[in-house]
This record gives C-alpha cells, sequence and structure tokens, in this order.
C-alpha cells in the first residue's frame, strides 16, 4: 500500500490527480486542505481528510507521518509553506515529494508572479529529498492526456497542457517511485 498526502487537496490540478491516483491499485490518500468543504464526496471518498493551514507545522508533521509521497500543490508564499513542509518531511523521515512550480522560473528577468514558484523550487531543490518538480505550462480543463517533459537547463517546449495530462503524469511519478527522481521538469502539450 503507497500512502499518498495531497497538499492543496481543494485546488483545480488537484481535483485531477486525486481523481487519477484513486484509479491506482493499493493506494491511500490524505488530502491536507483548509477548507474541506471545498471537496465534493465523490473527490474525498475513501480518503483520509485533513483540514489545517500549511502553516500549521504540528499538523504537516503529523500528515506528513508515514506517508510514501507528498504531493505540493499550493499558492501564495510558496518559500514558507515549502520550508514548513520540507522540515515535517526530513523530521519524519519521508523522502519523495512531488511539487507543482511554473513554466518560466529560469527566464531572466524573471517575472515578479513567478518568484514563489521558483523559491519553492530552490527551497526543494536544496533539501536533500527526492524531488521531482513539475514546471507546467498555463493549464486547460482539456480531456485528453498528451504531454511532453523537458529538463531543466534546455529550453521549454510546447503549449498549455490539460490538467488530466499532469495528473496523469503525476500517477505515473506515484507508481514508479524511482521515475524522475531528482529532476526539475519542465512539463506542457507537445
Amino acid at each position: 500500500m503507497k500512502k499518498v498526502l495531497i497538499i492543496g487537496a481543494s485546488g483545480g490540478l488537484a481535483k485531477y490527480v486525486i481523481e487519477a491516483l484513486q484509479q491506482l491499485t493499493n493506494i491511500e490518500l490524505t488530502l491536507f486542505l483548509r477548507n474541506k468543504t471545498r471537496l465534493s464526496k465523490s473527490t474525498s471518498e475513501g480518503c483520509i481528510i485533513v483540514e489545517s493551514d500549511v502553516m500549521n507545522y504540528d499538523e504537516v508533521e503529523n500528515a506528513v507521518k508515514g506517508q510514501d509521497f507528498v504531493y505540493v500543490n499550493l499558492a501564495g508564499n510558496l518559500e514558507a509553506m515549502t520550508k514548513n513542509i520540507v522540515k515535517a518531511m526530513q523530521e519524519t523521515g519521508v523522502k519523495r515529494i512531488i511539487a507543482i512550480s511554473s513554466i518560466g522560473i529560469y527566464e531572466t528577468p524573471l517575472k515578479p508572479v513567478l518568484v514563489p514558484y521558483r523559491k519553492l523550487a530552490d527551497v526543494i531543490e536544496s533539501s536533500g529529498l527526492d524531488y521531482t518538480i513539475l514546471r507546467p505550462d498555463w493549464f486547460t480543463n482539456g480531456n485528453e492526456i498528451d504531454y511532453t517533459i523537458t529538463q531543466k537547463g534546455t529550453p521549454e517546449t510546447g503549449s498549455a497542457i490539460s490538467r488530466k495530462s499532469i495528473a496523469a503524469f503525476v500517477a505515473t511519478l506515484v507508481e514508479n517511485s524511482e521515475l524522475h527522481k531528482n529532476e526539475n521538469l519542465g512539463i506542457s502539450k507537445p
């Protein structure tokens, strides 16, 4: 049984990730979010729900404890939130993290709106954890699974990507925990 914690579980992308992971066998999902009423019954069915704020370290640490994967899908003060999550993972010995950042975080000059996403990536890359950072292009609600990935340091290619495609890739990472470990990847529609 693989245990997966989804932090930011009420987000628009997280809903698709939850659905993709629910299709896998032997997965236990813990959904961490500020307001559980934002989850539909079908999304949360069979999941452990933790209603808290990611800045509440004790709650984060309790949620992280015993997990195999931590999936991070947040907005806001990403540097502080990510530091809290990383600290909890280091303290509890949980190693595998998948985090959503953004396309364009390595462009110069860096657009102010992307600064938090760059900080998230920097914190995770220097954490010593087994990470996969995803830098998606803009999201669409397309009903398709079609994506390409690019390595950090190579030009980002492609166009807006469906949430369903990102979710499918995250599910692949959970199924194959060694895949793309310690990689920072752009993901977009080819």
